[in-house]
């Protein structure tokens, strides 16, 4: 299995990513890099999957990429666009712990 067995799918997220999407980050251009490059983690997860396992799953902040095994040959493709911003801030810098309140011992 190659990526060009699902250039439908991409062709369609392409499209849809270049009319509806919003992106800061990547260019219609660099969308399609990582969706190829998505799509070869997917097939390569799809593949190498466990037994009883049904799903190849490639992913990064803008894109998620899922192959699910089908009654037929050809496994079933989605593409999916991640909400993601930019401007989200974490609640907390990775540098500052929380603090956490210390009661007082009462006398038993």
């Amino acid at each position: 299995m190659i990526a060009e067995t699902f250039k439908r799918e991409i062709a369609t997220a392409a499209k849809a990513y270049d009319k509806y999407v919003i992106c800061i980050d990547k260019t219609p251009e660099d969308f399609e890099a990582s969706l190829a490059s998505l799509m070869a983690k997917a097939i390569k997860a799809y593949e190498s999957r466990g037994e009883g396992l049904r799903h190849g799953i490639a992913l990064d902040k803008e894109v998620t990429v899922i192959l699910s095994q089908s009654d037929e040959p050809r496994p079933m493709c989605g593409i999916y666009f991640n909400l993601n911003s930019p401007y989200q801030k974490n609640a907390l810098p990775k540098t500052v712990k929380a603090l956490v309140e210390k009661l007082p011992k009462t006398k038993e």
